[in-house]
């Protein structure tokens, strides 16, 4: 017996122990408003999606063509289309995430408006996008359920038996839009009980997996910018158990902590870390910095010196009081902190790179995995690199060290149009095409994401009607561009209302009322010209 079936039994066996007072209540659209309220909570959300990534993290250790995928998301009606999107075409949301990105949130959800990505917009903003994501996920459960309910009403009606079966079998093995979210904590918005506490809301909402920076939290900086200010792994490490700590007050015994390390990149730090043997993580985290040898004579007011193999050393210190690191340590400093998080909490790790170059990224991890068989990488696919350019160059590169006459190419001027048809620029779309499944085989990439695409085809679509609505187009830019388009190919937002859960409120208004509801869904409602036979013409 399928629960659909159990709860309709069910209520109907608690319907007659109560008596004539329930006359009204039909059991099976009880069933089907829980079945369209699966999760009651963000933390049954937090705990059904976190089994997910586990279950996908354990298939990729097993075979590293297994990977998954995201995209940035900033709005829940941006999540709910993207996984609408991946069901209709691709049948399935296996292996497939939505990531929220901190930088997105400070651009676009602050309510001081447009932010840099620095750690700059409330805290509560966070959690309220987990939460209001999940809340747009749920409701696209609730409408497709609900259109697979409509139509076995209808079935019935005409006693269309084959077509019965098949909506009830479809109605049984429903797959949820509801994915694990992959949500950004950036570098903890302030010390570990800060990071405590707003890791607990984000898991409340339903976050399963957090991700945290090494950044100094106060100097916190886009990873794709200049400036960048590490912690030393101690001050690390704490926030990283305060993570673990809020996922285990709550339940959530297997969520996951997303270590990211922004080392390749930052040149500075603003503090030295305390030490107290030769070689422990502290000295391991000085040896880096740019130094001078001095002696005692040499010592002006108010220098800092540390001691190392009987020498007096110097770090250099900038007027801002931060300490930097020697010029090309930072691949060491990376692969140093994705060993310690992984030794000390985190379960999967994030590098961020100047470049999207997999025998670099792939450097790095053999390095890690060394030490840590099974670290995952999780990688930003970022919209920050200029990936045309990056694999023309590459691939330029390659021809060179491989002797081949690159005469006809200029290296400094790759991105041209001119360029789009050569046999470089197709072998270079080609290394694009095939990054993140060749990156997940040769550099330990478990999950691939696009930190901030829907933001980039907000502004894209937005301009390609713009462009022709406010100039001679008018009209037909929006019916050609839009709507057209949308009722080709089938885009479910061409019924607008529907999307927004008006049929879903008038059945509902049915179950409460029976005839005496006022439905919106009449004769009368322009949303019947988007109706069969029309959406089939095509």
């Amino acid at each position: 017996m399928t629960v659909y079936q159990k709860d309709i039994e069910g209520i109907e066996a608690l319907k007659q122990q109560v008596g004539s007072s329930w006359d009204a209540i039909n059991p099976e659209s009880v069933a089907r408003m829980r079945a369209q309220n699966r999760f009651k909570t963000g933390l049954e959300i937090a705990q059904y999606t976190a089994d997910i990534m586990r279950k996908d993290m354990g298939e990729y250790d097993a075979d590293s063509s297994i990977y998954t995928q995201s995209l940035g998301v900033w709005h829940g009606f941006i999540g709910q289309q993207k996984m609408i999107s991946i069901k209709k075409h691709l049948k399935t949301t296996n292996k497939r995430y939505l990531y929220l990105s901190g930088w997105m949130v400070a651009a676009l959800r602050s309510e001081f408006g447009p932010l840099p990505d620095q750690s700059m917009h409330e805290k509560t903003a966070v959690p309220a996008l987990v939460e209001e994501l999940y809340t747009f996920l749920r409701q696209a459960d609730a409408r497709e359920l609900d259109l697979l309910f409509t139509a076995l009403d209808n079935a019935r009606i005409v006693g269309d038996d084959e077509k019965i079966t098949r909506l009830l079998a479809q109605i049984n093995a429903f797959e949820t839009h509801v994915v694990p979210i992959i949500a950004d904590i950036d570098a903890g918005f302030g010390n570990p009980e800060a990071t405590y506490l707003l890791a607990k809301k984000m898991i409340e909402a339903g976050a399963c997996a957090i991700q945290i920076e090494n950044q100094v939290s106060d100097e916190k900086q886009c990873g794709h910018q200049d400036g960048k200010v590490t912690v030393p792994h101690e001050d690390f490490i704490a926030k990283i158990n305060a993570v673990r700590y809020a996922f285990l007050e709550l339940g959530i015994e297997n969520g996951i902590i997303v270590s990211r390390t922004d080392s390749l990149g930052a040149g500075l730090t603003q503090k030295l870390a305390v030490t107290y043997t030769p070689g422990d993580l502290g000295d391991q985290y000085n040896s880096f910095l740019d130094v001078d040898e001095i002696t005692e004579a040499d010592l002006g007011n108010g220098d800092v010196v540390i001691k190392r193999g009987g020498k007096l050393l110097r770090p250099k210190r900038l007027a801002s009081n931060l300490f930097q690191f020697r010029a090309g340590t930072g691949e060491a400093r990376c692969v140093l902190d994705s060993i310690t998080s992984l030794q000390n909490g985190a379960d999967l790790l994030w590098i961020e790179t100047e470049k999207p170059h997999i025998g670099q990224i792939a450097a790095m991890m053999n390095e890690v995995r060394e030490a840590i068989p099974n670290a995952k990488l999780v990688y930003n696919n970022s919209p920050s690199f200029n990936w045309t350019l990056n694999f023309r160059q590459q691939a330029y590169d390659a021809l060179l060290s491989e002797g081949k006459d690159v005469s006809a190419y200029d290296r400094a001027k790759l991105m041209s149009v001119d360029y789009d048809e050569t046999e470089l620029a197709l072998n270079a779309d080609e290394k694009i095409r095939t990054f993140q499944r060749d990156s997940s085989k040769e550099a330990g990439i478990f999950h691939h994401l696009i930190t901030l695409p829907t933001y980039h085809t907000a502004a894209l679509s937005t301009d390609d009607l713009a462009k022709g609505y406010f100039a001679d187009q008018g009209m037909l830019a929006y019916v050609k561009g839009v709507q057209r388009r949308e009722i080709r190919e089938g885009i479910a937002t061409v019924k607008h209302q529907n999307m927004s859960g008006s049929d879903l409120g008038d059945n509902h208004k049915e179950y409460f009322a029976g005839d005496a509801a006022l439905k919106a869904g009449g004769v009368n409602n322009t949303s019947n010209q988007f109706d069969e036979p029309a959406l089939s013409s095509h």
